[in-house]
Parts: structure tokens; C-alpha cells; sequence
């Protein structure tokens, strides 16, 4: 497997593009985005597990449900959420890019992410698609053009794309991503879409996903609050010509392999990235009696809005991380617990057994001051192992929230 440049038109078949249409008042940002399939391909989708869930998913899942799609349309700067026209705007969306390309409206997947609860005027949607469609490429920057247009408070381009055999078959795979704030596991708040030209049977793509996503996308948090318009979908059109992956054995385990290796990254890019942070918190967990028990306690620090706030004035307060493993449900001897701090500058031990050990402030400082914090936790009693991804919490988080809408 080989890391390459060309994110969501890496595999073949696969275009992209990403313009302002208006919908943005920003007209130095774009806010319209649209991956294309050469030929209709598999496809799988996970959505958000709030209750409130924006027009757009609604859409989507039903447009997918026969496992075909070969479009993904998004706008960002508005959610289409919580809007009693919504679901007629999302079809809306889908027709309309059907006039303008070789597209039927029920083989799109549909998405929007902004501000919630204002209506979506479909008039710069209608005016920019004809734009849109003729800008579609296949060049990297083609694919780095949609990935701005789907970000909204986003400060860096989130992509990836590797190549990988399947069968003999040199296969492509990559995906974009936009996520910063409003994001907690079990399906944190993002929108990531990814392209492969493996060939793969729906059930086993929807297989793939769903099973990844549990140790990928759903162990990342910035601020503790599940997003309404969350989305991961896939599109596989077969055109790299692998013979099709239809259950389980080798082709699928080295599919997996691929897709968990965007999958991570785009993880940690999106946690890196998350609304005012310095930092990014990796929260590696072994020794758990259960892999379960180790998802919950990395899950529970790398939430705690202490030990966020801990790491963004690079305090080694290590009692923030017992704390938080103390009030997770877990079931853990806290007299087995051991905690290090790591980073390119180092690595510190400053609890063992579940008790503090003498250790430099000063080295903790140095390693807490870096850009990227690996939390070492080994609870000593047993081989699950678990890692969350996470952030600091700064000042500027409250700043950018706190007019978000206005």
C-alpha cells in the first residue's frame, strides 16, 4: 500500500469539482461540491445517531438503499436542517444535477452542512450546477477544490488517497473531509466522502464501512456535541477490474486494510483541526480486560473538558485522565493503572499503579508543548486495546461559537 496525490479522483472513473455559488456570503470560499462516477457504482453511507437529522441524510439513504449511487452533490454554509421544505430542497438538489449531467436524480447522494435551521434558497444551487459540471476533473486539484467546498469552519483541506492489489489489481482509494466543531463519537460531526475503483459487491461495502467506522470515525470527539447532518458515504465502481469482493477472505481483508488507512487519517486530520485547537490528542488504551472497556476509557478522556483544558496550557495534570477513567462506567482496577505522556520531544511516566510518581515539570512541559499528544494508558489487566482522537480546548473555541450563526 502506497500513499498517492489525487484524494477523490485517484480512482479511476472518478471526477470532482467545487465553486462559489452563493449560498456563502464569503465569495472567496466555495460552497458547492460534486464528485462524479464515470459509471454507476456500489455504495454505503452511515449517518449521524441524533434524533434531529438534517433533509439531506433523509435523502441520501433512501437514494441509496438499492446500493447504487454515482454522484455525490454537497453545499456547505447551510444545513438544510430542522426546514419544513427540506426534504423537497435535498430532491430538489438531485434533480437539478440531473439536467445538467448524465445522473439519475435517485443515484445521488445528497449532502449540506452550515447553520441549522435556516432555510436553503435552491437558486444559487440551480445558477452554479452548470458552472460546477463543466469544471469537473480528475487532477488533484480538482479533488482539492470539492474538499473546500464542503468546509465550513474547517482551517485545512482534510484528503488522503492510496493505491493497493486486490486479486492482482492494482486498485485506487480516497477520501475528503470536512469536520471541526460539533463533533463527538458515535458518528461525530463530519461529512467524508470516499471514492475507490475496487470492485465490491454493496452488502460487503456496507459491511466494510460499518464496521470500521466503530473504531475510526466514532472515537473521535473535539467538543461533545453529536452533529445533525453527520455522513460517511462510499462509492466503488469496479473500474480498476478486480474480480468483484462479495464475502470475506483476502481481497476483503486488504480492502479493509485500505479503507481503514483513510479512514485514520482523515480521523486525525478532522481532530487536529478541531474549532480554536493547538493540538492533537491521540488516547492510546491497553491492558483492558475487554476492547470495549478500552473504547469507553479512551473515549471518556479524550471528551473530558479538564484534561482538554490540561493539555492546551501543557499541564501534565494526570489526575484529569484518572478522573475521567474513574466516572467512564468501566469496569477497571484503578490500582492497575499506568499513564504516560508522549510526544516528538519525549516521553514522561507520571502514573503508575494508579498513583503519582515523581517526574520533571520541566520535561512535561516540553512534551506538552508540542503539536501532537499521545496519551499512554495501560490499565494492566488484560489485552484490549482501544485509540481515541481528540483536541485541546482553547479560548478561540468559545470565539468562534459564540457568533457562529450571526
Amino acid at each position: 500500500m502506497e500513499i498517492i496525490e489525487g484524494g477523490v479522483c485517484a480512482a479511476k472513473g472518478f471526477s470532482a469539482a467545487g465553486i462559489h455559488c452563493g449560498i456563502r456570503k464569503n465569495k472567496t470560499k466555495r460552497d458547492l461540491a460534486l464528485i462524479y462516477s464515470e459509471v454507476p457504482a456500489s455504495a454505503a453511507a452511515v449517518y449521524t445517531t441524533n434524533l434531529v437529522k438534517g433533509a439531506p441524510l433523509t435523502v441520501t439513504k433512501k437514494h441509496i438503499s438499492d446500493g447504487v449511487a454515482q454522484a455525490v452533490l454537497c453545499n456547505s454554509g447551510n444545513a438544510n436542517t430542522c426546514n419544513a421544505d427540506g426534504i423537497e430542497v435535498a430532491e430538489k438538489m438531485c434533480s437539478l444535477l440531473s439536467e445538467n449531467i448524465a445522473v439519475k436524480p435517485n443515484d445521488v447522494i445528497v449532502a449540506s452542512t452550515g447553520v441549522i435551521g435556516q432555510k436553503l434558497d435552491v437558486t444559487p444551487i440551480a445558477v452554479g450546477l452548470p458552472l460546477l459540471v463543466s469544471e469537473l476533473g480528475s487532477s488533484k486539484e480538482n479533488s482539492l477544490n470539492a474538499a473546500e467546498g464542503i468546509m465550513t469552519t474547517d482551517t485545512v483541506v482534510k484528503e488522503i488517497s492510496v493505491k493497493f492489489t486486490v486479486g492482482g489489481k492494482e486498485c485506487h482509494i480516497g477520501g475528503i473531509a470536512k469536520g471541526s466543531g460539533m463533533i463527538h463519537p458515535n458518528m461525530a460531526t463530519m461529512l467524508v466522502f470516499i471514492t475507490t475503483d475496487a470492485a465490491i459487491a454493496p452488502e460487503m461495502l456496507r459491511k466494510a464501512l460499518s464496521s470500521d467506522i466503530q473504531n475510526t470515525f466514532n472515537m473521535v470527539s473535539v467538543d461533545g456535541d453529536t452533529s445533525t447532518n453527520d455522513m460517511v458515504a462510499v462509492m466503488a465502481n469496479g473500474m480498476a477490474g478486480n474480480e468483484p469482493i462479495t464475502g470475506e477472505g483476502e481481497d476483503f481483508a486488504e480492502f479493509m486494510k485500505a479503507l481503514n488507512t483513510i479512514t485514520v487519517y482523515l480521523c486525525r486530520k478532522i481532530a487536529g483541526d478541531g474549532e480554536g485547537a493547538t493540538k492533537l490528542i491521540e488516547c492510546s488504551v491497553s491492558g483492558a480486560e475487554t476492547k470495549e472497556t478500552a473504547k469507553t476509557v479512551a473515549k471518556s478522556v479524550i471528551t473530558s473538558s479538564l484534561f482538554k483544558a490540561a493539555m492546551f496550557g501543557a499541564d501534565a495534570n494526570w489526575g484529569r485522565v484518572l478522573c475521567a477513567i474513574g466516572y467512564s462506567g468501566a469496569d477497571v482496577d484503578v490500582s492497575k493503572i499506568d499513564v504516560s505522556f508522549e510526544s516528538k520531544a519525549g516521553r514522561v511516566d507520571v502514573c503508575r499503579n494508579g498513583a503519582g510518581i515523581d517526574f520533571s515539570e520541566a520535561t512535561a512541559k516540553e512534551v506538552l508543548s508540542e503539536r501532537e499528544i499521545n496519551v499512554l494508558i495501560n490499565l494492566g489487566s488484560g489485552s484490549g486495546e482501544a485509540v481515541a482522537w481528540g483536541c485541546d480546548l482553547t479560548y478561540d473555541y468559545v470565539k468562534i461559537n459564540g457568533d457562529y450563526r450571526t
